[in-house]
C-alpha cells in the first residue's frame, strides 16, 4: 500500500462507466456543461471503445418506438413493457426513454451507424420495435461520439479510461464522488463531485454458468459486468428495486447466440427433440398466469418456462429449426432456379452475419461443429440467471421518474425531484443500474443516459456549493481497498503454493463458492430454476459465511486486487436477490424462477414492487404500490 500514489481529481459532474448509458450520458452533459462552463469527468473500468454490453456488437436495435411515422404510440410501448414484466413495470420511466430513444437512434445513424433501409429506403424491421443493423463496430462508434463530445469541453473534459470505481464518498447522507484504483499503475484515485451519475452495469457469474472449463468466461451478458452498480449505489443507501427479477435468455446453447433474428425476422419455429412445438402444445398453461398469459406477445418468461416443461419431462435437447425457417424464405423462389440459389445464398450470409455482428463465438461454434444451419437444426437452451435493468430484467436503482409525465395519484410515490435520481441526493443511475424500467436494451439505455445526464447538471446549476469529502473516510476507503494485496504479501510466503492458504482466499475461489450456493439454493440451472423458502433460508445462512470469509480476500497483483472487488460486488448483488426472492411470496415470473412452496402469481397481494435499502447492516424490506398511468 505504500508504493500507491494518490489522484485527487476534482469535478463538477463524474460519469461512472463507458456503456451505451453513460455514453449517452457523456454527449447530453457536454451540451449542457458547455452553457453553464462546468467540467464533465468520466470513468470507465475498460476502454470506452469496446466497453459494456454492446463491446462485441449487436445486430439489432432493440428499442425504436417510431414515433414520427405514427404506427406506434409511447402508450404502446409502456402497455408491451407492462405485460411482459407480468405488471412490475414504473410507466413513469418507461414513457420517458419511450418519448426519447428515436432521437438516440436517429444520432446513432448521423454517427455512422449503419441501419438496413429496404428498396424504398424505409428502416427494415426485425419486430415490431426492432432495427437490423450492421452493427459489428455499434459500440465503437457510440464510443467515439461521446469522446469527442468531452473533447469539445477542453480543459472541462477529462476521460479516464482503466479505473476501477469502488466506493462512493458520502458527506451528511450526499454523494461527493467516489473512489477507486487504476488497474494498470499502482494509483488510487479520488474524485470529487457535485453530482454523479453511475451506469456500471449489471451483474454475471452470481451464478454457475452452463460454461465451464476454456468456456468459463463465456456468457451471455459480459462477464466483466461484476455488480459494481448495485454495490455502489447500496453503499450509498439508495433504494434498489426489483432485485428479484433475474434475466434468463434462450440462446443457441453454448455460445450464446442471439435468438431474436431467428423468430421474428426468419420465422423459425422451436421444438422438442420429438418434433412437438412446445409454444402450440403447451397452449394452455397460460391460463395460469391469467391476465398475463394471454397478452400478445406472450411475456418472456413465459416463453421460456414453456420451453422449461418440456425439459424437465425429459424432451430434450430443444432446436431452432433453422433448416426449415431459411428453407421456406427460399422456398418463394423455388420456381425460378438462379433466383433461388441467389436468396438461399443471401438468407445464409444473414444467418452467420447475425452472429458475426455480437456474437462470434457461436458462429465459431456452428462451424468447429459442422452446422450448417440451412441443412440441420441447431440447440437453444435456457442460460444461467443474469441482472439487467436494460434487458427483459428490471433490478437496479429506485428513481425519480419526471415531473410532467406524473399525475396526482403518483406524484408523491414516483417522483422527488430531478430525473433518474436515486433516493440518495446527487447520485443518479442510469441504463442497467436503474430498475423497473426494462426493454430498453442499447438504444434506450443511451437515451437515459442522455435523461440522467441533463438532470444532473440542473441538479449542479441549482446546488453549486460542494459540500466536501472528509479526509479520514478517503483514508479508510484505501486501506480497505487494499487491504487484498497486503494479506497477500503478508501470507503467501507461507505455503508452497501461494493459491492454497489457510490464512485467506483467493478470488477465483470465492466466485466458486458463492457460484454453488446460488446454483444449488437460489433457483440455478442444476436446480432447474426452481426453490423454496426453506432453500433461500439456507443460501441465506451459507452467503452469512461467506461474506465473513470475504475479509481474506487476497490479491496477488492489481488484476486479482479487481477480481476481488469484483467478486465482493457479485456477493452483494447475490445477497439482495436471495433477500427479495424470499419476501416476495409467489412466483410471478416462472421461466426465470419457480417458488416450489408459493408456485402461483398473486396479484391481490402482490402485484407491487419489492424493494430494498442497506441500511449498514442489513437489507431493509419496502414493500411499493404499483401506480398505472396509461
Amino acid at each position: 500500500m505504500a508504493n500507491f500514489e494518490t489522484v485527487t481529481v476534482e469535478t463538477d459532474l463524474l460519469i461512472c462507466g463507458g456503456g451505451m448509458s453513460m455514453t449517452g450520458a457523456a454527449v447530453e452533459a457536454a451540451h449542457w456543461a458547455k452553457q453553464h462552463n462546468l467540467k464533465v469527468t468520466v470513468v470507465d473500468k475498460a476502454a470506452m471503445d469496446r466497453s459494456g454490453a454492446v463491446a462485441m456488437g449487436l445486430s439489432a436495435i432493440n428499442q425504436y418506438v417510431d414515433l414520427k411515422s405514427g404506427n406506434n404510440s409511447v402508450k404502446n410501448y409502456v402497455d408491451y413493457v407492462r405485460n411482459d414484466l407480468m405488471g412490475i413495470t414504473r410507466e413513469d420511466l418507461v414513457a420517458n426513454i419511450a418519448r426519447h430513444v428515436d432521437s438516440s437512434v436517429h444520432l446513432f445513424e448521423k454517427w455512422g451507424l449503419p441501419i438496413w433501409t429496404d428498396a424504398d429506403g424505409n428502416y427494415v424491421h426485425e419486430g415490431r420495435w426492432q432495427l437490423m443493423i450492421n452493427g459489428e463496430s455499434y459500440k465503437v462508434i457510440v464510443a467515439e461520439a461521446a469522446k469527442n463530445a468531452i473533447a469539445e469541453l477542453g480543459d472541462n473534459g477529462e476521460i479516464f479510461e482503466r479505473i476501477f470505481i469502488v466506493d462512493p464518498l458520502m458527506n451528511d447522507g450526499k454523494c461527493v464522488g467516489a473512489i477507486g484504483f487504476s488497474v494498470r499503475e499502482e494509483k488510487m484515485y479520488v474524485f470529487k463531485a457535485k453530482a454523479t451519475i453511475i451506469g456500471m452495469g449489471g451483474a454475471v457469474h452470481v451464478f454457475k454458468p452452463r460454461s465451464s472449463g476454456e468456456g468459463l468466461g463465456r456468457a451471455w451478458y459480459p462477464p466483466w459486468n461484476t455488480g459494481s452498480s448495485l454495490y455502489f449505489t447500496s453503499v450509498a443507501g439508495a433504494e434498489q428495486t426489483c432485485q428479484e427479477v433475474r434475466f434468463i435468455p434462450v440462446r443457441f446453447k453454448d455460445g450464446y447466440g442471439p435468438v431474436g433474428a431467428w423468430f421474428l425476422l426468419f420465422k423459425s419455429r422451436a421444438t422438442n427433440a420429438f418434433g412437438g412445438e412446445y409454444m402450440v402444445e403447451r397452449r394452455p398453461e397460460l391460463e395460469n398466469w391469467a391476465p398475463y398469459g394471454k397478452v400478445k406477445p406472450i411475456p418472456a418468461n413465459l416463453r421460456n418456462y414453456l420451453g422449461m416443461l418440456d425439459t424437465m419431462e425429459g424432451k430434450g435437447p430443444i432446436y431452432m429449426r433453422t433448416e426449415e425457417a431459411l428453407q421456406k424464405i427460399a422456398n418463394e423462389f423455388k420456381d425460378d432456379p438462379k433466383a433461388y440459389k441467389k436468396k438461399m445464398k443471401e438468407i445464409e450470409s444473414e444467418a452467420w452475419e447475425d452472429f458475426l455482428d455480437m456474437t462470434i463465438s457461436q458462429a465459431i461454434l456452428w462451424a468447429a461443429s459442422n452446422v450448417q444451419p440451412e441443412e440441420q437444426a441447431s440447440e437453444i437452451a435456457a442460460a444461467e440467471p443474469y441482472f439487467i435493468g436494460s434487458h427483459s430484467g428490471a433490478s437496479g436503482c429506485w428513481v425519480s421518474g419526471p415531473e410532467d409525465i406524473q399525475n396526482d395519484d403518483t406524484k408523491d410515490e414516483y417522483f422527488w425531484g430531478y430525473p433518474n435520481m436515486t433516493t440518495v441526493s446527487a447520485l443518479f443511475a442510469a441504463g442497467d443500474a436503474s430498475g423497473a424500467s426494462s426493454h430498453k436494451f442499447s438504444s434506450g439505455s443511451h437515451a437515459e443516459g442522455r435523461i440522467a445526464a441533463k438532470a444532473a447538471i440542473a441538479y449542479i446549476v441549482d446546488n453549486p456549493d460542494y459540500l466536501g469529502a472528509d479526509q479520514a473516510q478517503i483514508d479508510t476507503l484505501t486501506a480497505r481497498i487494499l487491504l487484498p494485496l497486503d494479506i497477500f504479501e503478508e501470507h503467501s510466503a507461507n505455503t508452497s503454493d501461494p493459491e492454497i492458504n489457510p490464512e485467506y482466499i483467493k478470488p477465483k475461489m470465492f466466485m466458486f463458492r458463492l457460484q454453488k450456493i446460488m446454483d444449488e439454493y437460489a433457483a440455478g440451472v442444476s436446480a432447474q430454476f426452481t426453490t423454496n423458502k426453506h432453500m433461500l433460508e439456507k443460501a441465506l445462512d451459507l452467503l452469512a459465511v461467506l461474506k465473513e470469509d470475504s475479509e481474506k480476500l487476497a490479491a496477488a497483483d492489481l488484476h486479482e486486487l479487481m477480481r476481488v472487488w469484483e467478486n465482493i460486488q457479485r456477493m452483494w448483488q447475490a445477497s439482495v436477490h436471495v433477500e427479495t426472492m424470499y419476501f416476495r411470496q409467489e412466483t410471478r415470473w416462472p421461466g426465470y424462477y419457480f417458488r416450489a412452496d408459493t408456485p402461483k402469481i398473486d396479484n391481490d397481494n402482490w402485484l407491487a414492487f419489492v424493494n430494498a435499502k442497506w441500511d449498514g447492516e442489513k437489507w431493509e424490506m419496502i414493500k411499493r404500490p404499483v401506480k398505472y398511468m396509461f
